[in-house]
């Protein structure tokens, strides 16, 4: 009778930086892996972190073997990202163009010995702004026309401008109740004429000039 055979078990390859061999679960004991840690790459040299072990050549830096030992393992090892020095800017500074052509005007030898320049001739001048005289505003606001002022005499008559009054009146009669008008405005639509300040509409325009004022207020000579 044929004994039972076992199954051989898998064998998978060690993740390790420098290993890369082929193991297996039941074949793993403690010291079966060789292995470097993070590798370190600078101006063309490759160096191992772990034993400071270094080569120009790549495969060179991949025969040295490795300096640690341990189990072998299925998960890739995390290589810490280096960390970049803070970058310090330094505000570059511009002179403007006036600076700038200055600086160059005096380390002129032309300009220096008192001879035409080509190169600093057109440079602008800095010009004093010229003082404001202050009798000038003074001037200024005289010239500015004045409010006129209506001067109107107490006795003088006057016609009434408010719409549907039309009367002549004296100021020194006039008072807050002196005045019936329509305030407005007039209407004139399809044929017919009212006042919208107290909605009567009429055909005729005799009838709409009779229509009787709905309020009172001010007799005003000046109404629009």
């Amino acid at each position: 009778m044929e004994e039972n055979q076992l199954p051989v078990p898998a064998r998978v390859r060690c993740q390790r930086i420098g290993c890369n061999a082929l193991f297996s679960e039941d074949d793993n004991p403690d010291d079966s892996c060789c292995y470097h840690d993070s590798p370190i790459f600078h101006d063309g040299m490759k160096e191992w972190s772990c034993c400071k072990k270094r080569s120009h050549d790549f495969s060179l830096f991949l025969e040295i073997p490795g300096c640690k030992t341990g189990k072998h393992t299925t998960e890739k090892p995390v290589l810490a990202k280096p960390v970049a020095s803070p970058k310090i800017s330094v505000p570059s500074y511009t002179p403007s163009p006036a600076v700038a052509g200055a600086s160059s005007k005096e380390s002129c030898s032309r300009c220096r010995q008192g001879f035409f320049c080509s190169d600093h001739g057109s440079l602008a001048k800095e010009t004093n702004p010229k003082p404001v005289d202050p009798a000038q505003n003074d001037k200024v606001a005289e010239d500015s026309p004045a409010l006129v002022k209506k001067v109107v005499d107490i006795n003088q008559p006057q016609i009434c401008k408010n719409k549907g009054c039309g009367q002549a009146f004296k100021e020194k009669d006039n008072h807050e109740t002196a005045c019936s008008y329509h305030p407005g405005p007039a209407v004139f639509h399809d044929r017919m004429r009212g006042w919208k300040c107290c909605n009567i509409h009429v055909k005729e325009f005799d009838e709409f000039m009779a229509i009787p004022p709905c309020a009172k207020g001010w007799h005003n000579a000046d109404a629009s």
